[in-house]
């Protein structure tokens, strides 16, 4: 299962529509660094996030998900509480091949200041935005920059076409934009 590298990132990107808007080349200038890199390609997070509150002494239940668990927020940056996480999704669009598996991985700025990006797989076929889940190990208040880095996805291309796909088995989170909450 060989990693992807940046002509073939472009190559589906621009040909195939695998990600949009796609950036052509790592921009890093005064910024957490986005776009095509060597062997991944690194996603922006949008300016909208659901940060977790607890105001209504709410439990964290998957199959019984409370929305109001968490305060929306829109701007250029977001406050994530100490010891807590918000929701948020990327600016690009994905569209995943069939024979590719892709792994997202936490950008190392914010990994060295105690913000954790989970790692998640984006399955053969799926399409969607992505919902970022961003964890704040630290006793402080983090800030999370819209519009910016904020993980990288590398291509995974199978050995082989799998015999079900994403889509094949219509997942709960297909072609999901902005922030999806926890679906049973």
């Amino acid at each position: 299962m060989p990693i992807m590298p940046d002509s073939w990132i472009r190559r589906m990107a621009t040909e195939n529509g695998m990600i949009e808007p796609f950036v052509e080349s790592q921009r890093r200038e005064g910024v957490i660094s986005f776009g095509l890199s060597s062997y991944g390609y690194d996603a922006r997070v949008a300016d909208e996030f659901k940060v977790f509150t607890n105001v209504d002494n709410a439990l964290v239940d998957p199959k019984k998900f409370a929305e109001d668990s968490f305060v929306t927020r829109k701007g250029d940056t977001c406050i994530i509480p100490p010891n807590s996480f918000a929701l948020a999704h990327t600016v690009e669009y994905f569209r995943i091949p069939r024979d590719v598996l892709v792994i997202c991985l936490g950008k190392s700025t914010y990994a060295r200041c105690g913000l954790i990006v989970n790692v998640t797989p984006l399955e053969p076929e799926w399409e969607g935005q992505v919902t970022i889940e961003i964890s704040n190990t630290t006793p402080l208040p983090a800030r999370i920059y819209a519009n910016e880095g904020i993980c990288q996805f590398l291509f995974l291309q199978g050995a082989g076409e799998p015999e079900v796909s994403y889509a094949d088995r219509r997942g709960k989170y297909m072609g999901q934009r902005g922030v999806s909450l926890p679906k049973l």
